[in-house]
């Protein structure tokens, strides 16, 4: 589904990524972990767009994305749940859901049954504003919105940053079922180790910009992955 090849990107003299290679496969999810500031939203940002990479390459679908605009990769079937969930404070629940109608033609324009049954919270919150939500609140309806877009690729950068635990299971439960029924691939940043434990069929660990372990999610309990990760 997603193919990333020797991806490097600076920021200005900074590098931030140093050849990162990473794909994600329909109906797994893929995880990747890290200290903070070893280039892992940075990596995310480039995926959907936001950032050109200096070298390298994203594919997505066999198609390469090097010169796509964000809201053309949006429109491919690549969703993005930034870190900090970035909704919209002053507009209802509602709105909120419906700015995810962007890339999709006019006759798909309406949340999907399953987003309401996924958060449950939404519904009852359909008329009230973004910012009045709890934070967990509205990590679900940043999670809802990159759902109204029918994705082939949801990304998430940290969704448990910052939430209480019992909205922590909603969203795990949520990434179980779009990966097992919906056959949506998934690649989740993350930093609570136990989530990716239960969650990832695969897991990248990186350091200094670079993916510097691949494998199953068990690596997570051996010794030299817990030492990649311990701060």
């Amino acid at each position: 589904m997603l193919t990333v090849s020797d991806a490097v990107l600076h920021y200005g003299a900074a590098q931030a990524l140093r050849g990162v290679s990473l794909a994600a496969a329909a109906g797994r999810i893929t995880c990747v972990l890290g200290r903070n500031g070893v280039g892992k939203t940075s990596l995310m940002r480039a995926i959907v767009g936001h950032h050109r990479l200096t070298s390298g390459s994203v594919a997505f679908e066999g198609k390469a994305l090097d010169r796509s605009a964000p809201y053309e990769r949006a429109r491919s079937g690549i969703s993005f749940v930034p870190q900090g969930r970035e909704i919209f404070p002053l507009l209802t629940v509602r709105e909120n859901l419906e700015s995810g109608y962007a890339p999709l033609k006019r006759a798909d324009r309406e949340v999907p049954d399953y987003v309401f049954d996924l958060f449950p919270v939404l519904k009852q919150m359909l008329s009230r504003r973004g910012g009045d939500l709890s934070g967990g609140q509205q990590q679900q309806l940043a999670i809802g919105r990159a759902l109204v877009m029918r994705p082939k690729l949801l990304v998430l950068d940290e969704p448990t940053e910052g939430i209480q635990p019992s909205i922590i299971k909603d969203i795990g439960r949520a990434i179980r079922y779009l990966r097992d029924t919906a056959g949506i691939a998934i690649l989740l940043v993350e930093q609570y180790l136990d989530f990716c434990r239960e969650l990832a069929d695969e897991v990248n660990v990186m350091e200094r910009g670079q993916i510097v372990h691949t494998g199953p999610a068990e690596d997570l309990d051996t010794p030299e992955v817990r030492k990649l990760l311990t701060v």
